[in-house]
């Protein structure tokens, strides 16, 4: 049931991992990753303290496997695989194993998954944690247990580390920890979910006979723990003393959790501090959320338009269909789109990438949705009249109803082999809908897609045209598209000398270089100078501000110009 999912999303991850570039912000990776650990801290308390513990993991991942982009991806690209398990896993516990499983492969075909499965950033591991935090969670509100509570207390914590902003996804916790300390784990949508099998159609459809479980607990029996079930027993049945159970550990629960969180609550709150006080150099980018964005959100999200709209409508579907099991999925989902966006209206908070761990708890939803689907069943067959060889046998309706009833829910419309094949269809159509933002996005990480950035194309052309003594200059020197990162990854060793920088990003402890103050200055002396200027432009030293422009113009003529895509590279003699 999660094995499958896990390794269709493994497969669909790795498929073109390397074709894309590394864009900007995984440059910044690159760049933070592959300092020694001192410098990486310093860093950290001037900018990206928040993606702080991810550079120190990749810290120790590429010391392993190295730079290439297949290698600064693949952590992602594991961590997606492992999320889509977790989500088969979580449907299977909130809902069932079908809706489970169709949860876990819608997960895989999504071009979401795709994108942030194959970025070098920690938005894949946030989604991991946000779904496992809350497989744990539901766990332990049925089955407490200190060394529970601990793995929720690990996760969460580890959660928070890797991405802040995911820790708005305690709210929709909150919620069902309440719940379930005021009324028990059945009055959250916690309780154990029905079969999924001929039980369910029997319930579905009265001319069944109701098959009698005599061993087997868990998913696999009816909801007969579950009171909201039409079976189950009065005030003294075991869910309901469950409950009242539930009910006498009010203060333990909530305790418990509260303890749970505290963890969380020492790492990661030093962090926030740091990174509150990098908000404006780290988001002065990010304009104010406004209600037009919430409309955009379920396309950007999945980033598909078409895509993200037929998630919404299963996931609504789903939540209709589940009633109060519903609960979970869906706070999730909404709770930290509120949070986030209320804060976004205030502070530059409002980024979709950041919203990416609530895309599997969607899936779960749309899971159900799934589960629910049913095959158009085939023209019945005219009874055959009986021979005197073979005389007709009449069957007593006992009979029918046993022998009738199995045939039919194996092989029927509404079996379980039947709702799978419907589920998997649209799961199937899912993909396809998604097909050219998955082909678009292997082609580029940019966005937009419609502004790539060739940093290999411009690093190309410097490395088959460059001469001993080549100097190299760049501009801008200050902003988030990072064309002197680019060089460096790209041509490495074989880089010019960055003639007019006095102290490289790792020496000033942030992204960027310092410059000298006198361009003229440094320049003397360098007969022919590379300049990389982002955009494209028909001038390039035109486009160069300042005294660094005035140097280049007065001292230098531009003997080729080769354009690339969001980029300009162009060779200056004196």
């Amino acid at each position: 049931m999660w094995v499958v999912p896990g390794l269709l999303t493994l497969v669909v991850t790795l498929a073109g991992i390397g074709h894309a570039q590394p864009w900007r912000d995984e440059l910044a990776t690159w760049s933070a990753a592959t300092r020694p650990v001192p410098d990486l801290a310093r860093m950290t308390r001037t900018i990206d303290a928040a993606t702080g513990p991810y550079y120190l993991l990749m810290h120790g991942w590429t010391a392993l496997a190295g730079t290439s982009p297949t290698a600064l991806r693949l952590p992602s690209a594991l961590a997606m695989a492992v999320a889509a398990a977790l989500t088969a896993r979580l449907g299977a516990v909130l809902v069932g194993r079908r809706a489970g499983l169709l949860a876990g492969l819608l997960l895989a075909v999504l071009p979401v998954t795709s994108r942030y499965g194959q970025e070098a950033r920690p938005y894949a591991l946030a989604t991991l944690l946000a779904v496992l935090s809350t497989l744990l969670l539901v766990g332990v509100l049925r089955r407490p247990g200190r060394w529970r509570w601990a793995g929720y207390a690990v996760a969460v914590a580890a959660l928070g580390l890797f991405h802040l902003l995911a820790l708005t996804l305690l709210a929709a916790h909150a919620v069902v920890v309440l719940l379930v300390a005021a009324r028990g784990p059945s009055a959250a949508g916690l309780g154990p979910p029905p079969a999924d099998a001929a039980e369910q159609q029997c319930t579905e459809d009265p001319g069944h006979a109701r098959p009698v479980h005599t061993s087997g607990t868990g998913p696999d029996r009816a909801g007969d723990s579950d009171p909201a079930h039409p079976r189950a027993a009065g005030p003294e049945s075991t869910s309901s003393r469950r409950d009242s159970a539930g009910t006498r550990r009010t203060p333990a629960v909530l305790a418990w959790w509260l303890l749970a969180l505290l963890p969380a609550l020492l790492l990661v709150t030093p962090l926030a501090l740091v990174a509150r006080g990098q908000r404006g150099r780290q988001l002065d980018w990010v304009d104010p959320a406004r209600l037009p964005d919430l409309a955009a959100l379920p396309g950007a999200l999945a980033q598909s338009g078409v895509v993200g709209g037929f998630v919404l409508a299963l996931a609504a579907l789903g939540a209709a269909r589940l009633g109060r099991r519903a609960l979970l999925p869906a706070a999730a989902i909404l709770l930290p789109v509120v949070l986030v966006f209320a804060a976004g209206t205030m502070v530059p908070l409002w980024v979709t990438r950041y919203l990416v761990f609530t895309v599997p708890f969607a899936c779960v939803l749309a899971g159900a949705a799934l589960a629910a689907a049913r095959v158009t069943p085939a023209p019945a067959r005219t009874p055959q009249t009986a021979t005197p060889a073979e005389p007709e046998r009449t069957a007593t309706p006992a009979a029918a109803g046993r022998t009738a009833a199995p045939a039919e829910a194996e092989q029927g419309p509404t079996s379980p082999r039947g709702r799978i094949a419907a589920g998997i269809a649209v799961v199937v159509l899912a993909g396809l809908l998604g097909l050219p933002d998955q082909a678009a996005l292997r082609r580029t990480h940019e966005w937009p897609r419609s502004a790539p950035v060739d940093y290999a194309g411009a690093a190309g052309i410097i490395g088959a045209g460059q001469q001993p003594g080549d100097a190299i200059v760049y501009a801008p020197r200050d902003g988030w598209l990072f064309p002197d990162l680019g060089m460096a990854y790209h041509l490495g060793s074989r880089l010019p000398r960055d003639v007019l920088v006095v102290r490289d990003p790792r020496q000033d402890a942030s992204l960027w270089a310092v410059e000298c103050d006198d361009p003229a200055r440094c320049l003397a002396g360098v007969d022919r100078v590379w300049l990389v200027v982002t955009g494209r432009r028909a001038d390039p030293p035109a486009a160069v501000p300042g005294a660094k422009g005035d140097a280049l113009r007065a001292g230098y003529t531009v003997r080729q110009v080769w354009p690339r895509p969001g980029i300009t590279v162009a060779l200056l003699v004196r």
